[in-house]
């Protein structure tokens, strides 16, 4: 994406990369991701404003740790080194980093030691900060001075004014680094002088301007899930090149409660968009190849192989289209390898990746380039309903996956119903808008319970709720005791068999956000669609 702003971080295997994107994408301005591995010559040519080095695992003395050129602190531009990011600035440029005596983990108190530095305008003397390093700064480069210190790490953070060079031994991207947003958003406003003038609905209305520019009188085919990525997708498409789009819905009888049944009112024939909208019920089909599969793993690719043969059936009925859309959103590209460094450990996996026969020349991925909270400002702004835009995040195999044992009708049944109470019970308690994600889960367990004058022996539902704000991190949701008192109640009497209702307490890490499933396998492989989109000759948009 073109931008007359922007700021790239350079990533060096830490963690937190998309969380130091992702802040500085909230100062309203442009932001990517690259691998430390990128040629200095390509990052000079994106002439970007300012620089951000992201953490690491390793450290900068070892033999082939993750390092960079020393022209990089030489160019001119901004550069903010954090954590591993700021050790190897300093080792580069001449100062030592040595095994610190003791590990800071976790909160540490900062004091900064010189308040007009304008990386810390706005913030207090004294703040908490999250550190997270085995290593430390014990000789600063030539020209660098200290800016703030922690109890057991004197060069917390060092500047060097000349050449517009920071760093922070310490996270400032995570949310438990008190005044972290307002550091970054020093460094890009402040020290990098960008205008963070970059809007959501600039970026909505010069998106279907090129679509309608690039495809023309084109056919385009979108898988289209009813969450918010393909939601927003489809919509942008269709108010490029309206019912030259046809939209494939394809319902596996594994969605939440009526799920199905509202994406057609928004999508179909007597929905606002003009396009050609298909919904094909599978459900058989997914029960079917489901009946007897325990695993998680091999559930989820029954349901990504079903999905793509669906897919390929209904789209062989449409005929030959130009164009394949996809609702990859930028997490899904850096994770999956094509973005930072970190992410080339993972794979991907939604739908299992194209149906080879689908004669197509290119790809639009219209959001590939942003986060999940600016693709609901799009959404917000195309005006789409909020009941999509704010849609709870939801995993491609459905509640396949939050069914702990087999896939039956009768479980899915069980766990819509007792999840819609939840998401009832949330909304009237006003907390459907502070929880980051929630949702009921139907554990494997059965246990004897008393209802009546009889005696049970039935199923447990699990419910979750977490606050995160880049789902890499979360925190549980403090539901006031009367609220699940309620939930318990509702379930236990109006969803038959079901008699114990659990919380999980657990945050993530340790834990995952969904019970049963990674987050890389929700997300599509997008290494696997550029692979097969190259071996065609096609290119993306």
């Amino acid at each position: 994406m073109d931008q007359k702003e922007k700021v790239i971080v350079i990533d060096f295997g830490g963690q937190y990369n998309e969380l130091v994107a992702r802040r500085v994408r909230e100062c309203n301005v442009y932001c990517e991701i690259y691998s430390y591995r990128e040629d200095i010559e390509k990052i000079k040519a994106m002439n970007p404003k300012g620089i951000i080095l992201t953490g690491g695992p390793n450290s900068v003395y070892e033999e082939g740790a993750a390092t960079c050129s020393p022209e990089l602190f030489n160019l001119g531009i901004p550069v903010l080194g954090l954590c591993y990011g700021a050790q190897l600035m300093m080792y580069v440029l001449g100062g030592t980093v040595e095994k610190a005596e003791e590990r800071e983990y976790g909160k540490t108190e900062l004091t900064i030691d010189e308040p007009g530095s304008l990386v810390f305008s706005g913030v207090s003397e004294k703040s908490i900060v999250w550190m997270s390093h085995n290593d430390y700064i014990t000789k600063t480069a030539a020209g660098f001075r200290t800016i703030a210190h922690t109890a057991n790490c004197p060069y917390a953070a060092v500047e060097d004014t000349d050449r517009k060079l920071f760093g922070f031994q310490f996270h400032p991207e995570v949310l438990h680094s008190q005044y972290g947003s307002q550091m970054l958003k020093n460094f890009v406003l402040n020290v990098c002088g960008c205008s963070g003038d970059w809007r959501m609905d600039d970026f909505a209305e010069s998106t279907i301007r090129q679509i309608r520019e690039k495809v023309g009188d084109g056919k385009a085919l979108c898988a289209l899930s009813g969450g918010v990525d393909s939601s927003v997708a489809a919509v942008l498409m269709s108010k490029a090149i309206g019912r030259n789009l046809t939209c494939v819905f394809v319902d596996h009888g594994l969605l939440r409660k009526d799920e199905g049944d509202l994406v057609s009112r928004v999508f179909g024939p007597d929905g606002p968009y003009d396009l050609n909208f298909v919904r094909v019920d599978a459900s058989e089909r997914f029960f079917n190849d489901l009946n007897g599969v325990i695993e998680p793993e091999k559930k989820r690719k029954i349901i990504g192989e079903d999905f793509i043969r669906v897919f390929e059936q209904e789209a062989k009925k449409i005929g030959k289209v130009d164009y394949l859309v996809q609702g990859t959103i930028y997490p899904d590209v850096v994770e999956s390898g094509l973005g930072g460094e970190s992410a080339k450990i993972k794979s991907h996996h939604n739908v299992g990746g194209l149906p080879d026969y689908v004669d197509f020349k290119e790809i639009i991925e219209p959001l590939r380039y942003l986060f999940k909270d600016e693709v609901r400002a799009v959404g917000r702004h195309l005006g789409i309903p909020d009941e999509l835009v704010m849609r709870q995040p939801f995993p491609g195999p459905g509640l396949g996956i939050r069914i702990i044992g087999e896939v039956t009708p009768d479980k899915v049944k069980i766990v819509q119903e007792a999840d819609a109470i939840f998401r009832e019970e949330m909304s009237r308690a006003g907390l459907n808008r502070t929880a980051g994600q929630y949702f009921a889960a139907l554990t494997n367990m059965r246990s004897v319970g008393v209802m009546g004058d009889e005696r049970t022996y039935d199923y447990a539902i699990a419910l979750r709720a977490v606050n995160t704000v880049d789902f890499m991190t979360a925190d549980i949701v403090e539901i006031p005791y009367e609220v699940l008192k309620t939930v318990t109640s509702r379930i236990i009497n109006e969803v038959s068999h079901v008699n114990r209702v659990l919380y999980d307490i657990t945050s993530k890490p340790p834990g995952t956000i969904d019970l049963m499933i990674k987050r890389e396998t929700q997300i599509a492989s997008a290494s696997l669609l550029q692979a097969r989109l190259q071996k065609r000759g096609g290119r993306n948009l």
